[in-house]
């Protein structure tokens, strides 16, 4: 908590998803001496929503735990259904980004719009200062610009400031990451050393609405319309057989495919408008440039003229080199020193200089 080392006389309302996360991030919060209200925020109803089944959120199990986590610190803690957001927000999103051939991240979208937006005003409803969330990333204020800065995580295979991008200072300036600074395997300890009972619960791996992560199969549920049947085509437009739906693939993917061809193929493109699916080869995957929008700087403000920083495209890649181009209407152009590998619009483009993040958008194309 680095934006604030002592919470005496203040107030914060701490997301408590269940997990061990955010049970320890209510504790360390706790400690510091802030008065704490844990809230968990029920965002979905559906499978796997009251029975727990699967490595997701949100479940009856989840708040149970989340209940523990309170009671063993002594705090008041309450259920808020955020169902209607979450719909609006994230899944209808989803859902709709998928229909249109794009690749989204409800991850990012929930971040945005329920856990910095919405959970933020009930905690000023509630006379809260903060909020505090058990997220992997460091809050700092610089004191030279007196402007919030948004860091890694000491724990680089657990930061998450690449979902984080869309934050403003205003949501910087009321917001506390206590595991910042802390390693996963740390965590863990303070768990078990305070007796709570998720200290060894499995972290969440799939989208908490589509707990089997089968997109295709939830998008046709939810929407009640089947995913036609389609060609699959090459690069010359030769066509090399049926897909199963163009809903149930995103660029770069192999599996799935499920046609037997004499090499490897690769989803490189899809036409939403000729329900078709294009194939290629792993290099045809590489390009150099990418257009976002909806470009959030995190200072407040774009750089102005260009930029030379790194860009990270999907969670899990490291930041590569590049220029960056401011252009009209939150939107910038990006041309890398190497060719990156299948570029998908909907995904997140997040710039970083150094371990601070600067800004991000949505890719375009």
């Amino acid at each position: 908590m680095e934006q604030n080392t002592s919470g005496s006389g203040k107030k914060a309302l701490i997301a408590m998803s269940g997990g061990v996360d955010s049970s320890v991030a209510a504790f360390l919060v706790k400690n510091e001496g802030y008065d704490c209200i844990g809230i968990t925020m029920k965002l979905f109803e559906g499978e796997g929503a009251e029975t727990g089944r699967g490595r997701s959120c949100c479940s009856l199990d989840d708040v149970k735990d989340a209940e523990n986590a309170a009671a063993v610190l002594g705090i008041a803690h309450y259920v808020n259904n955020f169902s209607g957001d979450f719909k609006k927000n994230v899944i209808d999103t989803f859902v709709e980004s998928y229909i249109k051939g794009t690749t989204p991240n409800p991850c990012i979208d929930c971040n945005r719009y329920l856990k910095f937006d919405r959970l933020l005003l009930r905690a000023k409803e509630l006379g809260m200062d903060y909020i505090a969330t058990g997220h992997y990333a460091i809050i700092e204020k610089d004191s030279d610009s007196d402007l919030f800065i948004l860091k890694k995580a000491k724990d680089l295979k657990k930061d998450q400031s690449y979902f984080l991008y869309s934050m403003t200072q205003e949501q910087l300036s009321h917001t506390l990451f206590p595991l910042g600074s802390l390693e996963k395997n740390e965590v863990r300890i303070i768990a078990e050393k305070l007796g709570f009972k998720n200290a060894h619960k499995e972290e969440s791996q799939d989208i908490c609405f589509v707990p089997n992560g089968n997109y295709g199969e939830f998008i046709e549920r939810y929407t009640g319309q089947l995913s036609p049947e389609g060609n699959y085509i090459d690069l010359e437009n030769n066509i090399l057989g049926k897909h199963k739906g163009i809903i149930r693939y995103t660029i770069g993917q192999r599996r799935g495919i499920n046609i037997s061809l004499n090499k490897p193929m690769y989803v490189h493109s899809k036409n939403i408008i000729d329900n078709t699916v294009t194939l290629s080869e792993d290099k045809d995957l590489f390009r150099k440039s990418l257009q976002a929008g909806d470009f959030n700087w995190i200072s407040g403000k774009p750089p102005s003229g260009s930029i030379r920083a790194r860009v990270k495209i999907r969670y899990n890649q490291s930041e590569q080199w590049a220029e960056i181009k401011m252009a009209e209407n939150n939107t910038v152009y990006i041309e890398f020193d190497k060719p990156q590998r299948a570029i998908a619009a909907g995904q997140a483009a997040v710039i970083y200089d150094g371990d601070t993040v600067l800004g991000g958008g949505t890719i375009l194309c």
